[in-house]
């Protein structure tokens, strides 16, 4: 035995085996009709070493830890405050929320002055109200998602454009009803006074917060994790995502109200089209409701487009 020789210089008596032992995180595969002999292979996606021989698959919140012996949970993330995914919007929310503030401050001041009675004070501190609570919504989008967050994102979400397209609806819709009455007689349409617009743009916005209170009733708020967004084929890069419980569908039907008023209000900008120069007022709405309508024609495809993340 001593004086025998092995290939490659090798001293060492070779082993007599069909097969080596697997490695950690392989299972046997036994060759047909040979009992001792096997194929070791790999146990690999979202599976671990059950025993020699069998490969499992880890629960739907695990992932198999790094050398497949068993399982560990799927990391768990949500949006930062650091990220740019965020960082951009709250700087563009920030400048908004004071270009709002200096405006209403403004209107404040000068607010018993012939300009500010003319422009309607009292619906454009609803509409300025609006226009906050759509840059505030920033700031809840983006706060950690717990049942008090959650709630207050289905109160904001549509919230503050109800409140704006309500504003603007009832001062397009007030134009209209003056001049259509104008040509027909001198006496002047009903419930065009202050108290009045105020009274029909409250009722359009209580319309909005009936549905909150039903949506409230049928699905209460609640947060989920979602394994199934950043489920990577490499189990490492795998995430689990911490947010509101609220589908893209319910989003959707949650601005669909907005989205109703904003085209009755573009109906009667362009019916208001042809006031008279000095009555200022229509077409400066007009013209607001007509780049609205392609934003929102743009968000909603890309909306529903975007690929599933975090950051969405």
């Amino acid at each position: 035995i001593d004086e025998m020789q092995w290939p490659n210089g090798e001293v060492e008596i070779p082993s007599s085996v069909c097969s080596l032992p697997c490695k950690t995180g392989q299972r046997k595969k036994m060759v047909k009709g040979m009992p001792c002999c096997w194929h070791c292979e790999p146990c690999d996606g979202y599976q671990y070493q059950y025993d020699e021989t069998s490969c499992k698959l880890c629960a739907y919140n695990m992932r198999p830890n790094a050398n497949r012996t068993g399982c560990q949970p799927i990391p768990i993330v949500k949006l930062e405050w650091h990220s740019p995914w965020a960082v951009i919007p709250v700087f563009l929310a920030m400048l908004g929320i004071i270009a709002t503030i200096f405006v209403m401050a403004t209107f404040i001041r000068y607010n018993d002055t012939p300009i500010v009675r003319a422009s309607g004070r009292e619906l454009s501190y609803v509409l300025l109200t609006g226009i906050f609570l759509c840059y505030i919504i920033t700031f809840v989008m983006i706060a950690t998602p717990d049942v008090a967050v959650c709630s207050f994102r289905r109160i904001f979400l549509g919230l503050g454009m109800c409140i704006s397209y309500a504003a603007l609806l009832t001062k397009t819709n007030r134009i209209y009803r003056i001049f259509e009455e104008g040509k027909k007689s001198v006496t002047p349409p009903k419930l065009i006074s202050p108290t009045s617009q105020l009274a029909i743009t409250s009722s359009l916005i209580s319309v909005q917060l009936l549905g909150v209170l039903i949506w409230f009733g049928v699905d209460p708020p609640n947060t989920i994790i979602d394994y199934d967004e950043q489920k990577t084929i490499n189990p490492d890069k795998a995430r689990g995502v911490l947010k509101c419980d609220i589908t893209d569908l319910q989003i959707i039907c949650s601005l669909g109200y907005s989205i109703l008023l904003m085209v009755t209000c573009t109906i009667y900008a362009i019916k208001t089209r042809g006031v008279p120069e000095n009555f200022n007022e229509a077409k400066p709405i007009g013209f607001t409701m007509y780049t609205t309508c392609i934003v929102w024609l743009a968000f909603i495809p890309i909306f529903f487009g975007t690929a599933q993340s975090a950051e969405k």
